[in-house]
């Protein structure tokens, strides 16, 4: 073989090697925003159903605030060990187990009944957790240069989704009679989609979470749960996730005791989760060529209060309105928490440590959310002092994230 036959040969393995890294990485991409769609369509899909559900296993609205909270308390127990486990088996094959066990969980969710009803939402709950963790510390290793660009693109994903599932919810259950449990089974197809997508990233060479996207030297070994600014992360993530939660699981009910109906009490729902998606891509890009994050925490709070108050005060011709505000204002805040693990650590080993912790006990307080204010509305026959919880909650956001926002690494 002569020596122009050889380069020619040479060129074309390096081409096909170039054309077949490029598919992995599209293909990479595709996997990652419909892992993102499940991460929030089988949680909100939820709300606008309590009643039916409610009334259909008898259960009181304690219980029915805890078919949200199950999965914050998988969210709490898992998280501290999904990076070992990303590190040990794999992130990807790691991811692709979780999309199994989450279609198990959805299928189990979905048969009558008050047990396989939690059991089920407790396995789809673990089940997301692990994407929870991993997701931002792939996004770190894979796209270290577009951080902030796939950080928007997952999280429009994941609240986009999110919006389609409290909007179709009742359409679903009592329009096309698929009942409660139809209405959340549909979301098993999703994550069947998502499977299909991300199995060939088992294809190319296993990864582990602690592979960093920048150089060894980088990867300080940091005790990540006695630094202060990994508590101001993780408190950060726990309070927008405790607003967030608390109002997908109640906010329909809300409407409804003001006179709105079933079904449009579910769309406003959808309204605020898609207020939150175009903030929920601008935000980490923002977020990510600013020095410090300060003034975008300061936008956030003043949002959440406006849109808290608003509504507990504000006139019921302006719930479109402040339905609206308390969208951007999560949008802001969600946007805000991603982008902390990046922003804040190292090397996608750190994101990865960082995320764990923040989800563990940031869900873990948000757990209490939804259960706490399905409680005060018992006992108190009244919205009034849940809403001046969240209005709180809204306000200590604020402090916690001025700490958080710092231009600083953890350690």
């Amino acid at each position: 073989m002569s020596s122009s036959e050889q380069l020619l040969k040479k060129q074309d393995a390096i081409s096909t090697t170039g054309i077949r890294k490029q598919a992995r990485i599209w293909f990479m991409i595709a996997g990652i925003i419909f892992i993102a769609a499940n991460l929030r369509a089988p949680l909100t899909s939820v709300g606008p159903l309590v009643g039916l559900i409610r009334e259909n296993v008898h259960i009181s609205n304690t219980l029915a605030g805890l078919i949200t909270t199950v999965p914050l308390i998988a969210f709490a127990l898992l998280s501290p060990f999904v990076p070992k486990l990303g590190r040990r088996y794999g992130v990807e094959r790691i991811m692709l187990i979780s999309l199994i066990l989450l279609v198990i969980g959805i299928a189990v969710r979905s048969l009558s009944g008050a047990v396989t009803l939690f059991v089920g939402t407790a396995v789809l709950g673990f089940a997301i957790t692990i994407c929870n963790v991993l997701l931002p510390s792939l996004i770190k290793r894979e796209f270290p240069l577009q951080m902030g660009t796939m950080t928007g693109v997952y999280s429009v994903s994941m609240n986009l989704s999110g919006a389609i599932a409290s909007g179709i919810s009742v359409p679903l259950a009592v329009g096309a009679g698929l009942n409660w449990q139809g209405a959340l089974g549909v979301w098993g197809i999703l994550s069947v989609i998502s499977i299909l997508f991300w199995a060939p990233q088992l294809k190319a060479p296993a990864k582990s979470a602690a592979v960093a996207s920048s150089s060894a030297g980088n990867d300080h070994h940091v005790n990540i749960w006695r630094s202060p600014l990994a508590w101001q992360v993780t408190l950060f993530m726990g309070l927008q996730s405790t607003i967030f939660y608390v109002l997908v699981a109640w906010l329909p009910e809300i409407l409804k005791d003001q006179g709105i109906s079933s079904s449009q009490s579910g769309w406003f729902l959808s309204i605020m989760i898609i207020a939150s998606l175009p903030l929920s891509f601008i935000v980490p890009v923002i977020a990510g060529r600013m020095r410090n994050q300060r003034l975008l925490v300061v936008i956030t709070t003043i949002l959440l209060l406006t849109g808290t108050l608003g509504l507990l005060y504000g006139s019921i011709h302006l719930v479109l309105f402040w339905t609206i505000i308390l969208g951007i204002g999560t949008g802001f805040a969600f946007g805000l928490s991603m982008m902390f693990f990046g922003l804040r650590t190292r090397s996608a080993h750190q994101a990865a440590e960082l995320s764990g912790m923040a989800q563990s006990i940031g869900y873990l307080l948000a757990a209490m959310g939804p259960a706490l204010i399905g409680y005060l509305h018992d006992a108190t026959h009244s919205w009034s002092v849940p809403f001046l919880i969240l209005a709180g909650a809204s306000a200590l956001l604020g402090i916690i994230g001025l700490g958080a926002a710092r231009n600083r690494f953890v350690g």
